[in-house]
């Protein structure tokens, strides 16, 4: 399915807007039509998550404390609808997927499973099909061969209205990440919010809050151009979790940048995961798996001749 699922999100939002967002942000529908989320700054940086001591809690967007006998979530909001799922519950599923480019079986085979909260690492060398098989986990490609289950549903079922609310809760940061270079990166990390018809001015203290916690406020009104590599993914990663989703899939996220920044957006996703959120994260850079493995428990999946397998503890 092609990329301009995301106009479903949204039916008044300008055509040659929409085309120009598409064309520059390579964003997918999992990146631009996401749950939005609310961060409140109190909770974000000082309360403590029920959980996991010192992890910030998020609230959906535009929620308010409610008032006493007023539901959280009012009748029709899409937030209302979704599904409240056990840990047992597996959030992305591929059961011998197989993928090919014309008659290039690029995956064969592949099973994997990735249950709420868990962190992963899926490792290889370069062309060994990691960004395909990302694509599959949030419906960008269809599986050849095989099944491939997002939240529950068959990938393959899924109409383009259904499978834009499945990617509702999944984020997506690229590889090459993208924006559009005549907007600061303030309204770049808020276009999915424009996207999917939210009020971007109501939502102005929680994206602030956002760009403080990676780190970009002093850059909030910097156009693309004028950032680093490293300030670049930060405001990738921004963009990707400003709608709230429940899963995090990173395509090589410190590629393009040195050890220090790698350090620093790692202890990003890692944060992420301990707020709950299921992690994948696509690289061939071994130091940083080893160090996320120091903090979390993590596994290492290694995509070869075209199928995954889970890693030895060598790493």
């Amino acid at each position: 399915l092609p990329s301009a699922g995301i106009m479903a999100a949204s039916t008044s939002y300008c055509a040659p807007q929409f085309g120009q967002i598409k064309r520059m942000c390579h964003c997918s529908p999992g990146e631009m039509s996401l749950n939005p989320m609310s961060i409140n700054a109190l909770s974000l940086f000082q309360a403590p998550c029920p959980q996991v001591p010192a992890s910030p809690k998020i609230r959906e967007p535009g929620q308010t404390r409610p008032r006493a006998g007023q539901a959280h979530c009012a009748a029709g909001d899409p937030r209302a609808e979704r599904p409240q799922h056990g840990r047992e519950h597996i959030v992305i599923e591929l059961h011998k997927a197989g993928y090919s480019y014309g008659q290039d079986a690029i995956l064969r085979d592949v099973s994997l499973q990735l249950a709420p909260g868990s962190f992963h690492f899926l490792t290889g060398p370069s062309g060994a099909g990691k960004s395909t098989l990302l694509k599959l986990c949030y419906g960008d490609l269809l599986a050849n061969t095989g099944t491939v289950k997002l939240l529950g549903q068959d990938a393959r079922d899924l109409s383009r209205d259904a499978l834009a609310k499945v990617r509702q809760r999944i984020g997506v940061v690229h590889q090459d990440c993208q924006f559009l270079d005549h907007l600061s990166i303030t309204q770049n990390v808020a276009l999915p919010l424009s996207v999917s018809g939210r009020d971007v001015e109501a939502e102005a203290e929680n994206l602030a809050q956002l760009l403080a916690w990676v780190g970009l406020s002093p850059r909030a009104h910097a156009l693309p151009p004028e950032l680093s590599g490293g300030e670049r993914q930060r405001a990738a990663l921004a963009r990707a979790i400003i709608m709230g989703p429940d899963v995090i899939l990173a395509d090589e996220p410190t590629g393009n940048v040195d050890w220090e920044m790698s350090q620093r957006l790692l202890s990003l996703l890692l944060e992420l995961n301990k707020m709950g959120k299921t992690v994948l994260i696509a690289t061939h850079d071994l130091g940083l798996i080893r160090a996320a493995k120091a903090q979390v428990s993590a596994r290492v999946l290694r995509l070869t001749d075209g199928s995954v397998q889970l890693a030895g503890a060598d790493l």
